[in-house]
């Protein structure tokens, strides 16, 4: 099965919230207590469990301030 991890890049990202929009598992969120340079919220990794890497997040991103990891689970 395949996980995914993102990092999302806070000295890069500019709170535009295109990754929250089209995230097709939901696991971006804005946050309520984390702030760009600018004061926009910024965007927060949720619910690992269901991040499959698909990359969209990172593909929407204007400003390339995602980065994406996949993780494939041999084991199962």
């Amino acid at each position: 099965m395949t996980k995914g991890e993102i990092i999302i890049l806070d000295d890069t990202c500019k709170g535009c919230a295109l990754c929250v929009e089209y995230c097709p598992k939901g696991c971006i969120q804005i946050s309520r207590d984390k702030f760009t340079r600018s004061g926009a919220l910024l965007p927060e990794f949720i619910n690992p469990e269901e991040c499959v890497a698909c990359g969209t997040c990172g593909n929407m991103c204007p400003d390339f301030a995602i980065e994406v990891y996949k993780f494939i689970d041999e084991s199962e």
